[in-house]
């Protein structure tokens, strides 16, 4: 359906609007308001009503799946630019990141050789190369937290191939050998995220908070802490929940939390936070402040063009040829939280109370903030877009290698971002692209931790049991005691910010990691406030400097095919219905 913007009504009387400027009149929902002269003035949402510290009113965190910069952007913004593909051509004066393009990275590249022995590592012998745009379907590579800190090795970056190669899906070519670790896209098959970062603004220093998969990178982006996890069987379970070295644990891999109805069964395969955690949305409840958490294959009732629903609906990709499951539990931020989960996946009882506290969540079946992404477009198009909205694609879109890929992704973060341009909020919303890890996929740039940790078996980035550097600290935990299993910053991942504010065609060099985006709810609405209790949010660095709050002319709106990546001059349609 194309979006009507005139379709567009504030619902008054709700809990979502307890804090709106404007009233209601006595004859019908819709609001009026008074200029003085008796003129009426247009409708104030209650999130455009807030105080905020900068003129974005509604942030957009679009939270794809396992893919370094370099894997995305390593040769960015030359593209090669074969027959019958997207083209991508530059526009004069683009500035060139730290990517793939500096020095010999490309042609003499140091995971060439085993620098252990001098000889070409397992299943390696190959230089950094472009994967094609039929070459989307990709297995996935390793990225546990030791592993990819072996990867690193010291801040050499010289044993990928060796430590998170992944020899599946295929024999005797680079595709499908250990060496697909050194693979990279261009702008041929991530075309739609090259063209927002051609006209938008993009980060080359953006980090996750330690190393490891995505259950950490989702727990970062909405805490900026690690450590407080309880396991359900009590104990270390591999190498997802370790010992912190302080009486308690720290998760560093993708046990499913506690209590969702799609988790595993198995205790040694779950986990929850404590109650010392806080997240980003136990601040935003604590000052009535709309927000939700989004996620594809949420709604359990939905069924699926293909007949599936419940735990087990699926999507189907033409890029994969295969279905994938739409809903996975160890990718749900705030399911891990008593204060924010939805165990239960408890509908809202409205659309007008999306984003707010429901009535529903003071029952033995809360909604916590929790729903389907197809809930934020229909909250949104109701006129109750949230002031912040973390956002998660059906499997098929989310980019993780093996059940999603760059085409389905650039699918899915081109329809919501085309269809956030067409609504009257754009003028003062900004999206954030990020990722929750590498997935072990080589990216050169190295940082020293300034987190360091010591565990024994899993901390491995400069010897045996040591993940430090000269200025490192060690990580701190939710009781305030230094803690192990936190080594970080980890892996370097894509950040793009579009918005009308986004300063354009422009490449920040701000170091920043996943604890950024935290910090900029907690200094755009909060007033400074940070969670505490060891968070990254009060040291990481900040994200601002992607903006321009004082623009001659706003970036205008970018409208992207979510086929081809590439831009169109109209208002394309968008799908409101992703079931």
């Amino acid at each position: 359906m194309l979006i009507n913007n005139n379709s567009l009504k504030i619902l008054c009387g709700s809990v979502a609007l307890a804090l709106t400027v404007v009233a209601c009149s006595s004859g019908d929902s819709s609001p009026v308001a008074s200029s003085g002269n008796g003129s009426p003035t247009p409708p104030v949402s209650a999130q455009d009503a807030l105080t905020t510290t900068t003129p974005i009113k509604h942030l957009v965190v679009i939270f794809s799946e396992n893919r370094s910069f370099d894997h995305y952007f390593g040769t960015y913004p030359n593209a090669a630019n074969p027959l019958n593909e997207p083209a991508f051509n530059a526009a004069p004066g683009t500035a060139v990141p730290n990517n793939l393009t500096q020095g010999t990275l490309l042609t003499n590249n140091p995971n060439f050789r085993n620098p252990q022995n001098n000889a070409t590592a397992p299943g390696s012998g190959i230089n950094p190369f472009r994967l094609d745009r039929s070459q989307a379907n990709t297995n996935g590579q390793s990225h546990d937290y030791a592993n990819e800190q072996l990867a690193y090795n010291n801040g050499a970056a010289d044993l990928f191939p060796a430590k998170t190669g992944n020899n599946g899906g295929g024999s005797g070519t680079k595709f499908g050998t250990p060496g697909l670790v050194m693979g990279y896209y261009d702008g041929n098959t991530v075309t739609a995220l090259w063209n927002y970062a051609q006209n938008f603004a993009m980060s080359d220093n953006m980090y996750t908070d330690t190393y490891g998969p995505s259950t950490p990178g989702a727990l970062e982006v909405v805490s900026g802490q690690t450590n407080g996890a309880i396991p359900a069987n009590g104990a270390a379970q591999g190498d997802n929940v370790i010992a912190d070295g302080a009486g308690g644990f720290t998760m560093n891999g993708d046990s499913d939390p506690v209590g969702d109805a799609c988790s595993s069964t198995s205790a040694s395969s779950l986990v929850q936070m404590s109650s010392n955690n806080k997240n980003i949305g136990d601040l935003l409840n604590a000052q009535n402040i709309t927000w939700g958490g989004f996620m594809g294959g949420f709604n359990l009732a939905t069924v699926n063009a293909n007949g599936t629903n419940g735990c087990k609906r699926s999507t189907y990709s033409s890029v994969l040829a295969a279905n994938s499951t739409d809903y996975v539990p160890h990718h749900a931020w705030f399911q891990y939280y008593p204060t924010t989960q939805n165990p239960a996946h408890t509908r809202p009882s409205s659309t007008a109370v999306i984003g707010a506290t429901d009535p529903l969540d003071s029952t033995a079946t809360p909604v916590h903030h929790q729903y389907d992404v197809n809930d934020f477009f229909a909250a949104v198009s109701a006129g109750n877009f949230p002031s912040v909205s973390y956002i998660k694609a059906p499997a098929v879109g989310d980019a993780h290698p093996g059940n999603s890929d760059p085409l389905d992704e650039q699918a899915f973060i081109a329809n919501v971002v085309n269809f956030l341009q067409q609504q009257p909020d754009w003028k003062n919303t900004a999206v954030v692209v990020t990722y929750d890890d590498s997935d072990g996929w080589y990216d050169h740039a190295y940082t020293a931790p300034t987190t360091s940790s010591f565990d024994p078996v899993h901390d491995q980035l400069n010897g045996v049991g040591s993940c430090t550097s000269s200025a490192a600290k060690q990580g701190v935990g939710v009781t305030g005691s230094a803690v192990n299993g936190r080594c970080g910053p980890g892996t370097r991942v894509p950040l793009l910010v579009i918005s009308p504010y986004a300063k354009v065609n422009y490449i920040d060099h701000t170091q920043v990691t996943q604890a950024s985006i935290v910090q900029f709810i907690e200094d755009n609405w909060l007033g400074g406030k940070r969670l505490g209790n060891g968070s990254h949010d009060a040291t990481t660095g900040s994200i601002m400097s992607l903006f321009n709050f004082k623009p001659a002319n706003p970036a205008p709106p970018v409208y992207i095919d979510t086929t081809s990546g590439l831009k169109v001059s109209t208002p394309p349609v968008v799908n409101t219905n992703l079931s």
